[in-house]
């Protein structure tokens, strides 16, 4: 899908973090010895919604819907699978976060790009998640 108008890409937006929240609290089921480290990052995601939504709400709602066009980006370029398999081992899971947070912060990066020109708020607050999703890859690194 082209993501176009601000809506849609709140929406996809939002809809990152839904999965990659649900993600995370499925890892903190699954490996328990780092439940809380998974814990804590499915709810930096659910904070990030929240930012993202209301910075919308309260900034963009209308400006954004009156002609401006991110144009460019396309869902396919950010799909993410969250599904762990019954056998799946730690190390695929960390692997499989990995490239959660990469296609994710790349999202937040070119959004953050393509919004530059029509108002501050929106590039700041993707290009704010694009730096924390960076920070959580070494995070998770770490854990390797």
């Amino acid at each position: 899908m082209h993501l176009q108008t601000a809506s849609q890409v709140i929406n996809y937006a939002v809809e990152l973090e839904d999965k990659s929240t649900k993600f995370y609290e499925d890892l903190a089921e699954k490996f328990e010895e780092q439940r809380e480290t998974f814990l804590s990052l499915a709810k930096e995601n659910k904070k990030n919604k929240l930012l993202i939504q209301r910075t919308y709400n309260e900034v963009v709602s209308d400006a954004l819907e009156t002609g401006f066009s991110f144009g460019g980006l396309y869902t396919d370029d950010y799909l993410i699978e969250i599904n762990l398999t019954q056998n799946e081992n730690y190390s695929d899971a960390l692997s499989k976060s990995l490239e959660i947070e990469e296609k994710i912060q790349k999202f937040y990066v070119n959004t953050a790009e393509k919004s530059k020109s029509f108002l501050a708020d929106v590039p700041r607050i993707f290009e704010k998640i694009a730096k924390k999703r960076d920070e959580r890859k070494e995070k998770l690194k770490s854990l390797l």
